[in-house]
């Protein structure tokens, strides 16, 4: 077996163990691949390994791998800011966009959509930080844009999507976490069914899934750092 075999069988049991600790149900948190910066070779280790799920966020490193693996039966997310000339081949190619923020993105992929194709999966990023480096919509904003996504009919919003800021320590990343989880419970109060919440990356998927996130974005726990031409890739 590869170390991507090894590493993704190890990820997997960490996320029993965490949903055993945190009294989650069994199986309810979903391992989502983080395969940019990462090579074609290390991509078909991880499928040979079971895994179907991978996330971009590059629309022009993405392209290649996905026409190549075309064959497999993968399920492509797109994870990254997004641009408005990118909207069209994201939502040509990918089954999720994670990083919708603001109505005029939305519509585009909606809009241009394939009629062919299932509605596009969508998360509205919400910046839980309030870091302008972040991209995301502030909480504040977050009805608003949902309330927009809701009327696209090429568009399904499956729940909310952040990234935390880092903190070495566990109580602070909770914290932030738990931000994004009451949002989503207030959005439940008013009726609207939301079973997604994107959040948990290598260094703070325990922390995620204690504070409910459904979908864990796996990058150097499975593949190791990132590499690209001419050095690191960060």
């Amino acid at each position: 077996m590869s170390i991507i075999a090894d590493n993704l069988r190890a990820m997997k049991a960490r996320i029993c163990e965490c949903e055993s600790l945190y009294a989650r149900t069994p199986h309810s948190v979903f391992l989502l691949a983080v395969s940019k910066g990462q090579p074609m070779e290390s991509i078909q280790q991880a499928i040979a390994a079971g895994q179907t799920a991978f996330g971009e966020s590059y629309v022009q490193e993405a392209l290649p791998k996905i026409a190549a693996l075309a064959a497999c039966p993968i399920e492509w997310h797109f994870i990254g800011p997004i641009q408005s000339n990118k909207t069209k081949k994201i939502a040509e190619h990918f089954a999720w966009a994670h990083s919708v923020s603001s109505r005029q993105i939305a519509e585009r992929l909606n809009d241009q959509r394939p009629l062919h194709l299932p509605p596009l999966q969508i998360c509205i990023q919400v910046n839980i930080s309030a870091e302008i480096t972040k991209s995301g919509v502030a909480p504040e904003n977050v009805f608003a844009l949902a309330e927009c996504c809701w009327a696209l009919p090429r568009l399904q919003l499956r729940g909310l999507m952040a990234i935390s800021t880092y903190h070495a320590d566990f109580a602070q990343q909770r914290d932030e976490f738990h931000r994004l989880f009451v949002l989503q419970q207030e959005w439940m109060d008013k009726n609207r069914k939301l079973d997604t919440l994107s959040m948990g990356m290598s260094d703070d998927m325990a922390a995620a899934i204690a504070e409910g996130s459904t979908m864990v974005r796996i990058g150097t726990g499975i593949f190791g750092s990132r590499i690209k031409k001419g050095g690191a890739y960060s």
